[in-house]
């Protein structure tokens, strides 16, 4: 009987794509897991891999065009009964609601295991067959943790949620913009239209939600990086034989998620509507990289539980799989906190927006040499511009400054970077 593969649901409300790039044709054989297709969401460019292994009977889309969710992509001729399994969106987290137990669902002999790309790249890592678990996610979707107890390596407990203050919860004003009609720009010369890609559009539409909801608030400082620039110079070499280029910016990851466990309400998310502020346990830093589509935020979960190293060879894995269009959805969102780096680019600083709904994004300009006092003495020094931006609802002058300061302590001090709490 025909499967049916169809675009899954997305997540983060996202509804549609674009069909960037069809890898297959009809009447090719593929296995589970191998590139299907190359859409462009509302977050970036990303590789759809197949659901299940078959032969591929009729192709639905092609490059260019908009599909929705639920629409049918690729249908396949053998194997199995009923059409792919649908990702599930994942259910809102009630406060205070008593755990349940989840149930597997059961799988139809012979149905593809259902799971997230990076799902199935966990278990390709940790060398599980997925065919062989019962999923305990929505709908019966395998998850992480089902995949990690497979091989006895169940995930880091999360701490307990913040109690929320008693009362009626008071709903917080929105303001929204419409902007006025251009004017007719011809009348001054000639113009050129140039159609806005996916993905720039998408960007436009979020830097304006994020300015046009959020009240922005930046701190500048400077950090002295002498000593962390020394270190990573010895240790360039050393980590390149290990397969890791050690920058920057592996160590500001680092430095961030210590801060954000000192400073909790900056790794949060502001529920306007119900007046609350939704602090996360967890720590998934997002790092801007630029490509030659726009700007795109993959996400390193659990930086604050991974050393240095690991941040590093992470980080170069991952921008490489975004700037070569290669990204899973998965590693582009739930991102809790955000940094921009654009000090290989130059500049003395900038003021970066808000990756919305995050509440601060650490934005990061070029390290030069100034003449500092130090014990008397005029001494040159690497000092880092940083601005911290954050969203003033949340926090006040005062609680930026504490955290941007908990940031440049660490980067002062390198050597706490490598303690492990």
């Amino acid at each position: 009987m025909a499967r049916s593969f169809a675009l899954p649901d997305l997540g983060e409300g996202l509804v549609e794509a674009e069909i960037r790039a069809v890898l297959v044709r009809e009447g090719d054989i593929v296995k589970e897991d191998a590139p299907l297709l190359e859409v462009e969401t509302d977050k970036a460019q990303v590789e759809i891999p197949s659901p299940f292994g078959g032969r591929v009977e009729k192709i639905h889309v092609q490059p260019g065009q908009t599909v929705k969710v639920g629409q049918v992509l690729v249908t396949f001729a053998d194997g199995g009964d009923g059409s792919a399994p649908a990702r599930s969106t994942p259910a809102a987290a009630t406060p205070a609601a008593a755990p349940v137990e989840a149930k597997a669902a059961p799988r139809l002999e012979g149905a593809p295991a259902a799971a997230t790309p990076s799902t199935r790249r966990l278990a390709r890592e940790l060398g599980v067959d997925l065919a062989a678990l019962r999923g305990t996610g929505p709908g019966g979707r395998i998850t992480d943790d089902d995949v990690r107890g497979a091989v006895g390596k169940p995930a880091p407990a999360l701490a307990k949620p913040p109690t929320m203050p008693a009362g009626p919860a008071k709903p917080l004003a929105r303001v929204g913009l419409e902007p006025p009609p251009l004017p007719n720009f011809e009348q001054w010369g000639r113009v050129e239209r140039q159609p806005l890609s996916h993905l720039r559009r998408t960007i436009a539409d979020r830097m304006a939600l994020s300015a046009a909801l959020i009240p922005h608030v930046t701190h500048f400082d400077k950090a002295d990086i002498t000593d962390l620039n020394a270190m990573v110079t010895r240790s360039f070499e050393a980590a390149k034989e290990r397969g890791i280029t050690l920058t920057l910016t592996s160590f500001l990851l680092k430095a961030a998620a210590l801060a954000l466990a000192e400073h909790p309400q900056f790794n949060a998310s502001l529920d306007a509507a119900a007046g609350e502020l939704i602090v996360k346990r967890y720590c998934h830093l997002g790092i801007a990289v630029a490509t030659d589509r726009g700007l795109i935020v993959p996400v390193i979960r659990d930086a604050d539980k991974k050393p240095v190293m690991e941040l590093a060879r992470e980080l170069a894995t991952l921008a490489q799989r975004v700037r070569d269009g290669k990204a899973a959805l998965d590693d582009l969102r739930g991102g809790t906190f955000t940094i921009t780096n654009i000090g290989a680019l130059g500049g003395t600083g900038a003021i970066p927006i808000i990756n919305y709904p995050e509440v601060a994004i650490l934005g990061v300009a070029r390290g030069r040499e100034e003449a500092v006092v130090r014990g008397g003495q005029i001494v040159p020094r690497l000092l880092l511009p940083i601005s911290l931006t954050f969203d003033h609802r949340v926090a006040d002058g005062a609680d930026g400054a504490r955290f941007a300061q908990a940031i440049i302590r660490r980067l002062e001090a390198p050597e706490t970077l490598f303690i492990e709490w």
